[in-house]
């Protein structure tokens, strides 16, 4: 949510690195702990239907509830297309894609060089808008790194060593962002755009993707080694982020549509320090039980009347 936020208060110099900053790698971060947990998943019939009630379903639900709710806020037309994801939609509609494709990568023999090329030939063509594939397929090679990462993996990150490096990390990062943020175009870190909507030529495209992936890998890594490892009130938290990340957007838009985003407190760096805090405790509220309670019928429907028993194929006689 704090990312959301601080996207409309980019005049403060403040607002524009520690933006850059957190695109460079939250999406990332978010992907590689979502295909780790994605390790065992099959085409078998609980699974599923798990992936069409969890991520299929609040697809549906939310392209239309943040389409009615921009509609009703005083857009000039009601549009739903669930061909075209809308706001935050993108990556419920990516992750049913790369759930399906899990059984592919885990019988590849490399995997992520597979997911990677296919990824920088991606961003050469023209793609199209239809289920905002460029970042489905741009962003795939941190789902299927996920998918290849094993427990001792992380272990390493739980070394004493790590924390440190890892700090280092994080503020080598947040002090580069301040110094690129004026010398790039933002376009890049939303993994979106062909090379040539970019304006530049597919060999430049590439190597700046390369070097954006293995950034993005590196911070990753550096994020984690800074999660506490004692269990703390805001741990099982964690569980629920989902419904931060698909609730969030609808705090961000009513402020835009009130124009509290206009408020000339806001673009002070006191006022980005405000925004902030109150983007994490909003964030916070809404991975809350009263909160999950409230909304599991849109996030983790109990929808088995929709289902049939595994149909399989007749036997030839």
């Amino acid at each position: 949510m704090a990312g959301h936020s601080l996207a409309n208060l980019l005049n403060v110099p403040l607002a524009k690195g520690l933006y850059l900053f957190i695109y460079s790698f939250h999406m990332p971060l978010f992907i590689v702990i979502t295909g780790y947990f994605s390790r065992n998943w099959t085409f078998a019939g609980g699974k599923a239907r798990k992936l069409i009630t969890n991520v299929g379903v609040p697809y549906v639900v939310f392209e239309f509830a943040y389409s009615i709710y921009d509609w009703l806020a005083g857009r000039n037309h009601l549009e739903i297309s669930l061909l075209n994801p809308y706001y935050l939609t993108w990556f419920l509609c990516a992750l049913f894609m790369w759930r399906l494709s899990t059984p592919v990568w885990q019988q590849i023999r490399w995997p992520l060089a597979v997911a990677t090329v296919f990824a920088l030939l991606s961003y050469m063509s023209d793609l199209g808008g239809t289920f905002d594939i460029h970042r489905v397929i741009g962003l795939l090679p941190f789902y299927v790194l996920g998918l290849t990462l094993k427990p001792q993996h992380f272990e390493l990150l739980k070394k004493p060593i790590a924390r440190p490096i890892g700090a280092l990390v994080l503020a080598a990062g947040l002090a580069g962002s301040y110094l690129v943020m004026n010398r790039m175009s933002r376009s890049w870190i939303y993994w979106k755009h062909a090379n040539f909507e970019l304006h530049v030529g597919n060999l430049t495209g590439t190597v700046v993707r390369i070097a954006m992936f293995a950034a993005a890998v590196v911070f990753v890594a550096a994020f984690l080694s800074l999660i506490p490892r004692k269990r703390y009130w805001f741990t099982s938290l964690g569980s629920y982020t989902l419904y931060a990340y698909l609730l969030h957007g609808f705090v961000t838009r009513l402020l835009n549509f009130t124009g509290w985003w206009g408020a000339d407190w806001m673009h002070t760096p006191t006022g980005v320090g405000i925004v902030v805090v109150g983007a994490l405790v909003v964030g916070t509220f809404l991975c809350s039980k009263p909160v999950v309670r409230t909304m599991s019928w849109a996030l983790e429907p109990k929808m088995m009347w929709v289902f049939t028993p595994l149909r399989r194929p007749a036997r030839s006689r």
